[in-house]
């Protein structure tokens, strides 16, 4: 008798090795019993409180983000000042936009003017900060067209 328990408690602790399909199911039914064990939820809508954790979860899995729409943190006229450009997604003032997406987001500047609906040529570095550079690169001669110098002559 002590033997057949010992291996009742083994089989409880094996791990079942379950497809991904099940898996979602299993993590489905997990989500909705402790929603259900905190809320009051009419039979009538428990259907559709499964399909929901259940599309969420394989959605999640697949990449896909489930998104209600988004507003940004300060509108689009408002988001470009002189010394500095506003994130959308927080609201934070910065001179350049383009590496604080991809660090903090994983955002390319062409995601993020999709997302936001903004024009091509939306500015990702403010525009005095860019005034800056264009004048540095001025001032050592980057831009210009090269001068083609001829071959000197050897003084006699």
């Amino acid at each position: 008798m002590a033997r057949k328990a010992k291996s009742e408690q083994q089989v409880e602790k094996a791990e079942p090795t379950t497809p991904p399909g099940d898996r979602f199911v299993d993590l489905t039914v997990n989500l909705v019993c402790s929603y259900v064990s905190r809320n009051q939820v009419p039979m009538s809508e428990l259907s559709g409180l499964i399909a929901t954790f259940y599309g969420a979860l394989t959605g999640a899995a697949s990449g896909q983000v489930i998104e209600g729409e988004r507003k940004p943190a300060v509108t689009v006229k408002k988001s470009i000042g002189d010394d500095y450009i506003i994130c959308l997604e927080d609201g934070k003032k910065l001179t350049m936009l383009k590496r604080y997406l991809r660090s903090q987001y994983n955002m390319s500047p062409e995601e993020y003017r999709k997302k936001w609906d903004l024009p091509h040529d939306y500015p990702m570095v403010a525009p005095a900060y860019a005034r800056l550079r264009s004048a540095f690169a001025k001032k050592i001669g980057l831009g210009r067209v090269p001068v083609a110098r001829g071959r000197r002559s050897k003084a006699a």
